[in-house]
């Protein structure tokens, strides 16, 4: 990391990015051609865990190379400066580099689909989810759901805290932060 210090080691502040973030970026590649998607996912077991169809572009790299990238952020809003050059954006970034691949054992796939649910829609269904379901779901295109499991072998976050009393809003001028 080249600006030490936006270095974050709060594990807590970490993990909770990770199990908050509504989208994280998965970043692959093949034959020197990056390739990064927006997906839902959930932090589970000190693991990125998503879903997708069991066939596609997406499958096709994992296979091909299952060394993958995965990034999560949340903004905090802008730092405001009458210097141009001195403004900032104020940010908490999380980035994993692991293995991708499919989760083979029906169990933990659908362990981990039950906490796709309980993150994007809390209670919303009064029982959980049946292995069954996992099983044997197709999608409208005929295609099986399989479920993807990143494993990290390292973990790098970065952030910018908010300096509250230069948070841009809408109307603020320069001007008004010029110290006569």
């Amino acid at each position: 990391m080249r600006k030490i210090t936006r270095l974050c080691q709060d594990e807590a502040k970490i993990h909770a990015l990770l199990s908050k973030a509504p989208t994280g970026f998965l970043g692959l590649s093949t034959e020197n051609t990056p390739y990064v998607v927006p997906l839902n996912f959930v932090w589970h077991n000190a693991c990125i865990y998503f879903h997708g169809a069991s066939e596609g572009r997406k499958i096709e790299m994992i296979r091909e190379n299952d060394n993958a990238t995965f990034v999560v952020c949340e903004s905090y809003g802008t730092i405001a400066d009458p210097v141009p050059a001195k403004t900032d954006t104020a940010y908490l970034s999380v980035m994993l580099f692991g293995k991708v691949g499919i989760v083979e054992d029906l169990t933990e796939a659908t362990a981990a689909m039950q906490e796709l649910l309980n993150k994007y829609v809390p209670g919303y269904y009064d029982t959980p989810l049946a292995s069954s379901h996992v099983e044997k779901y197709r999608s409208s295109m005929g295609s099986k759901t399989a479920v993807f499991k990143l494993v990290p072998a390292q973990i790098s976050a970065k952030e910018s805290p908010l300096v509250e009393e230069m948070a841009f809003y809408p109307g603020r001028k320069a001007s008004m932060d010029v110290k006569e």
